[in-house]
């Protein structure tokens, strides 16, 4: 498996491209039109892990639902490999902030999810296997998700989302209520898989310090409705140094785009 994931990380067409043309979008709340997100633009070539930084409530989140696929956007194009996306796709994985494992059913079976919905379980056992094993759960297979730490119960839905073999993964907060320690050991985790295997990232995290320390490119928005502010190169060796100053010079730069430069 790990010549395989070596194969995969070599292969530059392997991650999505991803292509936002000024991409307006809302709701209708109470006979009202809510404005979330205002004419974002920008591409995530193919590979590359992609951090979204934010005020609260400014449209992050949505904007990772419309590149999954679970909502269309009102104006503008969103393209995944020069096509349009107009629903889910396998190929495309959303993983939320919370595992959302079902309590019922063990790990191995949590992680099975995707390839038994599509009715490949059954010739394709073995990429469930290579999941957990690839996140070190695979003596853990058969416990249940009670028995697991919240950093346990992460990796299981790490797993879940790595069976599908993604081009295109679609992270919203993936390490934010894991402790710190967790989530220091989760994010080289999340560093290792993402080299390893070569796919596309896109993740919203509030951290500017996790974006920095994880991702090639830093996309700051502003409050809503979400425009983009900012397009941050993070061109920096891995594994990265929280001391390193070209790192505190991109964090105190975000900081102030986000309108917390005086308070640091």
């Amino acid at each position: 498996m790990v010549a395989l994931a070596r194969r995969v990380a070599l292969d530059a067409d392997f991650g999505a491209a991803v292509d936002l043309r000024a991409i307006d979008h809302g709701f209708d709340l109470h006979g009202a039109y809510l404005p979330v997100l205002e004419d974002v633009s920008f591409g995530i070539p193919a590979g590359q892990f992609v951090a979204l930084l934010g005020p609260s409530g400014c449209g992050k989140s949505t904007l990772l639902r419309l590149v999954a696929g679970l909502e269309r956007p009102r104006h503008g194009d969103l393209l995944v490999d020069g096509e349009e996306v107009r629903g889910p796709d396998p190929s495309r994985v959303l993983m939320f902030q919370d595992p959302t494992l079902y309590p019922w059913r063990t790990v191995w079976r949590n992680a099975a999810l995707g390839l038994e919905a599509r009715g490949l379980l059954k010739e394709q056992r073995h990429r469930v296997d290579q999941a957990l094993a690839l996140v070190g759960l695979n003596k853990f297979a058969q416990a249940f998700p009670h028995q697991l730490s919240g950093g346990m119960a992460q990796r299981a839905s790490l797993a879940r989302a790595l069976v599908n073999d993604p081009r295109l993964l679609i992270l919203d907060e993936p390490l934010g209520k894991l402790d710190s320690l967790t989530r220091l050991a989760m994010q080289g985790e999340l560093t290792r898989l993402w080299q390893a295997r070569g796919f596309t990232v896109l993740m919203v995290t509030h951290d500017v310090e996790e974006a920095l320390l994880l991702s090639n490119r830093v996309i700051v928005v502003s409050d809503r409705p979400a425009r983009v502010r900012a397009d941050l190169a993070v061109d920096l060796p891995y594994p990265r140094h929280r001391d390193h100053p070209e790192l505190l010079r991109l964090r105190r730069e975000a900081l102030g785009l986000l309108g917390l430069g005086q308070d640091w």
